[in-house]
């Protein structure tokens, strides 16, 4: 079974935590194996939050840097700050207005490694639909439409109906939406 690494990153309070059980969850229903760690820092004060989470045939938690093959940013500057995790010919999937990510100077870098950037502003997502706490699922639905995301839209959909609170799954499923349909 082919291993697949992933980190989730960005501040306290922006849902990494949810994000990754979605993810983890969607790879356990494939009947991946699954195996995780998160780092909390200061999270609870916006400090940072990474999630490591690898699929497949693994025997321990953290992905080595150079080893990620998809890295989820929900703040550019976590993006820039997790940027080592990134294997050659990975994606990397940021929370960015149009044109802000990535800064010049590492352009170059992602082009000579060749990581595909793709930039959404998530945030913008979440709020115009009257969720700022959902921009994770604003993110998740935009990578889940890509033609390189380990799981299809349908599989993730499908977890978020799992693991949502019912009274949140409406606005969940409008912004996991709304981000897909960006992507």
């Amino acid at each position: 079974m082919k291993t697949t690494n992933m980190v989730l990153c960005g501040l306290g309070g922006q849902g990494i935590l949810f994000m990754t059980k979605v993810l983890a969850r969607t790879a356990l229903t494939r009947g991946m194996n699954v195996m995780g760690a998160e780092t909390h820092g200061m999270a609870q004060r916006g400090g940072s939050v990474i999630s490591h989470l690898r699929l497949g045939d693994v025997n321990r938690s953290l992905v080595n840097a150079g080893a990620c093959q998809h890295l989820l940013a929900l703040e550019k500057h976590e993006a820039y700050r997790n940027l080592p995790f990134l294997a050659p010919g990975s994606q990397l999937y940021v929370n960015s207005g149009e044109n802000s990510f990535p800064d010049e100077r590492v352009r170059s870098y992602l082009e000579e490694k060749q990581i595909q950037c793709r930039t959404v502003d998530a945030s913008n997502i979440a709020l115009e639909l009257k969720a700022p706490m959902a921009v994770n699922l604003a993110l998740i639905g935009f990578m889940s439409a890509s033609s390189a995301s380990p799981f299809s839209t349908e599989e993730i959909r499908a977890t978020i109906d799992a693991v949502s609170p019912d009274r949140f799954k409406p606005t969940n499923f409008k912004v996991f939406d709304a981000g897909a349909a960006a992507g």
